[in-house]
């Protein structure tokens, strides 16, 4: 299963009134694991400025963008890179809208809704009447903050990934498959470089490393234990 999770930039808060996408990322996600796969651009918001109030949350200004690409050159790029798999967005309708309003401009068909999982809701849903923005989710569940001083559209969705998979509830399960990870999840994506790697066997099995000594001092503990202790059961016991 394949879904994107992903985050915006802009200039200011009002798509409709002519703000603009200044930052796109995405990360990919195969079956709940980030597989290193990533979709990241600056855009130049062409004639539109980066509000200050915007500014103080991303840092990033008008002068920086002047040398980057507008949307319309990457839309191809953006649209192959997510396809048709679901996103995952907090606060959807904000992206989305600001996603759609940057389509409409160049007439392209819009992102519909039901293909989003808007995991403001899904954190809303699950801990009612608590602080349920990024920050706040990534201090419940104890994710690491430390390398986001401001916003950041890439930045914010590996974090998101995160959060994520604990609003499912599957944190367990996904430590439980770690040993396949993100080698097995970078196996199954579409636009991963390099086909999946299978494990190596060691040539010859590393020595045992319990001795004559230790086996016999373990017997001599088993033996205090009494004639109906459990290791009693097992030869390695006698």
């Amino acid at each position: 299963m394949r879904e994107i999770v992903l985050d915006t930039e802009t200039t200011g808060l009002d798509a409709r009134g002519g703000d603009r996408l200044i930052e796109i990322g995405c990360v990919e996600l195969i079956n709940r694991f980030p597989t290193g796969v990533e979709f990241h651009r600056f855009l130049n918001p062409e004639t539109k400025e980066v509000h200050p109030d915007a500014f103080r949350i991303h840092g990033i200004s008008t002068a920086s963008l002047k040398d980057k690409p507008v949307f319309k050159s990457e839309v191809a790029a953006f649209l192959d890179f997510i396809g048709d798999d679901q996103l995952v967005i907090h606060n959807a309708p904000f992206d989305v809208g600001f996603l759609n309003a940057e389509l409409e401009r160049i007439k392209k068909p819009p992102l519909q809704m039901t293909r989003v999982t808007d995991t403001l809701q899904l954190a809303r849903r699950k801990h009612p009447g608590s602080p349920a923005t990024l920050d706040a989710l990534c201090k419940r569940y104890s994710i690491d903050t430390s390398q986001r001083t401001k916003h950041g559209a890439i930045v914010d969705s590996l974090l998101l990934a995160q959060v994520y998979v604990e609003l499912l509830g599957e944190r367990q399960a996904t430590l439980g498959l770690a040993g396949q990870g993100a080698d097995a999840a970078a196996a199954q994506s579409p636009r991963s470089a390099g086909a999946g790697r299978s494990a190596r066997q060691r040539p010859v099995p590393l020595a045992a490393r319990l001795n004559d000594a230790d086996a016999a001092a373990h017997s001599a503990f088993v033996d205090t234990l009494g004639v109906g202790a459990i290791w009693k059961r097992y030869p390695t016991a006698k």
